[in-house]
């Protein structure tokens, strides 16, 4: 569907929505490549995506790759790394930052598609740009190599399947996501508040599949229960605590007890749960379900990112691009003014507390994911909205005509 203009009323979002000149396409080009580039050419490239390469190269020479603690994710993600670990490394250098980049690119054209914002657009071309070079942790992101990429191209697209009445495609897009990083885990909540058991049936059988395929490869795939699992569950370990953004990290470091500090994850957590729960089943007289799944969906994520262990600040690239497309529509949660103080802090050259700055960058993190999680929750949450002019239509006795209305006007609009 191509969006008409004169949907919006409003001059800025029509101007955006017009084709983006040449130029805006080269710049934004050259902006991608650039930083892929120079990703490539640094000493420090691909650090937690080393992990998982490092994984399948232990499976491939026979060994177990959860003897190495770091190595978090499913057995299928180490399946999905094996063509990495296939790859000489000088390839790998300079094809991983690219396929990141390619990867957040892939998860922004979900979301435009998502509300039927035009490809060429200035929105689409330049916002794109805009958010690559603008917001920290997407650079972070594409520095480090991590498998966060996948979620955030994948909640796009699988929304925007279960938006076109696709649900079982929605969920294949979902477990093949969960097999690679089970960060995508908590969206079974909206398989099961909008009852799509054959998507619910894809999200968990892909993975659990694809797991159990790669445990009857390795030795001692026990050890993904006996070590990691527990391991991940306390929060990992010293290394993470710097950049753990969650609540029941943070807190104690500001001199929260940390039973509090449980306390205020678990009531953050399970509050947007329920805003999620009430987004879902709210009736909007202008919804035409874009906002429902982009809402209902990101608000579940941030839910379990106010309580999983550790959350990091590239975790939001799996919502903000749905948030930031929803921008279109007038009743979007980027319109609050509330969103932008809590991305302001990410934003590149926005100062912040020189005190806080040092090995303190989490408590930066806890500060945009709450701001961005009680934003939403708050949204998610109102009551619906109710159109005015329909009451007094519905109010009206039948056969009259309303005294500002022509007398024609009803058989006009049942056209």
């Amino acid at each position: 569907m191509k969006w008409d203009k004169r949907d919006s009323g409003n001059r800025a979002v029509d101007w955006l929505l017009r084709p983006a000149p040449r130029s805006w396409k080269a710049v934004s080009l050259a902006v991608v490549l650039g930083i892929a580039v120079s990703v490539s050419l640094r000493h420090n490239w691909g650090s937690d995506n080393a992990f998982v390469v490092k994984a399948a190269d232990t499976l491939l020479s026979g060994g177990s790759p959860y003897e190495d603690k770091r190595f978090l994710y499913l057995p299928s993600a180490v399946l999905m790394a094996v063509p990495e670990a296939l790859l000489p490394m000088p390839v790998l250098r300079w094809v991983l930052p690219l396929v990141m980049s390619g990867l957040l690119a892939l998860g922004w054209w979900g979301a435009l598609k998502l509300f039927s914002v035009p490809m060429r657009s200035r929105f689409a071309v330049g916002g794109f740009a805009l958010f690559a070079i603008g917001y920290k942790p997407y650079i972070n992101l594409v520095v480090i190599g991590n498998w966060t990429a996948i979620s955030a191209a994948a909640l796009p697209l699988a929304l925007l399947l279960a938006h076109r009445r696709s649900w079982a495609a929605a969920g294949l897009v979902v477990g093949l996501a969960i097999a690679c990083k089970p960060m995508l885990v908590p969206l079974g909540l909206l398989f099961l508040v909008a009852r799509q058991w054959r998507g619910l049936a894809a999200a968990v059988l892909v993975p659990l599949g694809l797991s159990l395929a790669g445990a009857l490869m390795m030795p001692s795939p026990s050890l993904f229960f006996t070590k990691t699992l527990p391991f991940l569950l306390h929060g990992q370990d010293a290394y993470a605590l710097p950049w753990d953004a969650s609540p029941i990290a943070v807190l104690p470091r500001l001199g929260v007890p940390q039973p509090v500090a449980v306390l205020v994850a678990g009531a953050g957590a399970l509050g947007g749960l329920w805003a999620a729960w009430r987004r879902w089943h709210r009736t909007d007289d202008r919804d035409t379900g874009q906002m429902r799944l982009a809402e209902t969906g990101c608000m579940v994520m941030l839910a379990a990112f106010l309580v999983s262990r550790p959350s990091f600040d590239h975790y939001l690239l799996v919502v903000l691009p749905l948030l930031l497309a929803s921008a279109v529509r007038e009743d979007s949660v980027v319109r609050s003014p509330w969103f932008w103080v809590g991305v302001g802090p990410q934003i590149a050259g926005v100062p912040w507390p020189s005190q806080l700055e040092d090995k303190r960058r989490a408590f930066k993190d806890f500060f945009t994911l709450g701001v961005l999680a009680l934003t939403l929750m708050r949204r998610c949450g109102a009551p619906a909205r109710v159109n005015l002019d329909d009451v007094r239509t519905a109010g009206a006795v039948p056969g009259r005509a309303r005294a500002d209305e022509p007398a024609d006007a009803g058989a006009r609009s049942a056209f």
